[in-house]
């Protein structure tokens, strides 16, 4: 099996490689995966992994090389918005049934691919995340439903006929009212977030659920939202009650919470 590794937004580190490559020795012996990592991974442009055309060219070239069985985004950060419709308009059909992994700005992507029929679309670690702290595990876990579907990888709530999607809040949020809204009508909703104010992410939830389209899911379970900097202020509310908050305003299911988030304990969530 052959898994590309391409970054639709901000650069990889270097190191990275070598770290993923050697948690696929562990975890699958000498049948491991090979792992290409595109060098578009290491570019720089200014806050991005190169300019939005060469971004922009080597997810569709992994996509659509027919040698490639995967894709996993090695990281997110931002920019995967400013190549996403050309990305889709460039894909070929054999790109469509290939899983795509990975998660934060990257779900930008995993909303319009799976709006063009990418049945493998998923909420997920990156190559990135085997940098963290204990990273080994988020990156075993993201190779292991990579190569094969393992159902311990996914996030516990997930099960037979249960249609899901998972995304950073702020990413959903900016995403509603474009091209690139997915239709997410009986889905389960999974939501996370990090490193956003708590009222930034009480606006955000108004946002999402007062959006038409976002009433229509079976509910929404909220994942970890971290590195939440001190509201001034103090807000009065967390993000749980947040949520409940929202929808309860929106009468939108509320299923408790997620095993999501921006760290290494981040499970998969496969769209659909």
């Amino acid at each position: 099996m052959r898994i590309a590794v391409v970054a639709p937004a901000s650069a990889m580190s270097p190191a990275v490689p070598e770290r993923i490559r050697a948690v696929a020795a562990s975890v699958f012996g000498g049948d491991a995966p090979e792992i290409a990592v595109h060098p578009q991974c290491f570019l720089r442009h200014g806050h991005f992994a190169g300019d939005d055309a060469v971004r922009a060219a080597a997810v569709i070239a992994v996509a659509n090389d027919p040698a490639v069985d995967a894709v996993w985004f090695g990281r997110g950060g931002y920019g995967s918005c400013r190549i996403a419709e050309t990305v889709l308009a460039g894909l070929e059909p054999a790109a469509r049934g290939k899983p795509f992994l990975g998660y934060s700005d990257c779900g930008t992507l995993l909303a319009g691919l799976y709006g063009a029929g990418c049945a493998h679309a998923a909420h997920g670690p990156v190559a990135q995340d085997v940098m963290r702290d204990g990273g080994e595990r988020a990156a075993a876990r993201a190779l292991r439903w990579l190569v094969r579907r393992d159902a311990g990888a996914l996030e516990p709530s997930l099960g037979p006929g249960v249609k899901a999607a998972a995304f950073n809040l702020t990413i959903l949020s900016q995403l509603l009212g474009t091209a690139l809204q997915p239709d997410l009508d009986g889905h389960v909703l999974m939501l996370e977030e990090v490193s956003e104010h708590m009222y930034r992410i009480d606006r955000a939830f108004c946002h999402v659920t007062g959006n038409p389209g976002i009433r229509r899911v079976a509910g929404i379970r909220l994942g970890r939202c971290s590195a939440i900097p001190p509201n001034d202020p103090e807000f009065g509310l967390d993000e749980e009650a947040v949520a409940r908050f929202w929808c309860a305003r929106s009468g939108i299911p509320w299923l408790g919470r997620a095993d999501i988030g921006h760290d290494v304990d981040n499970r998969v969530v496969p769209f659909g």
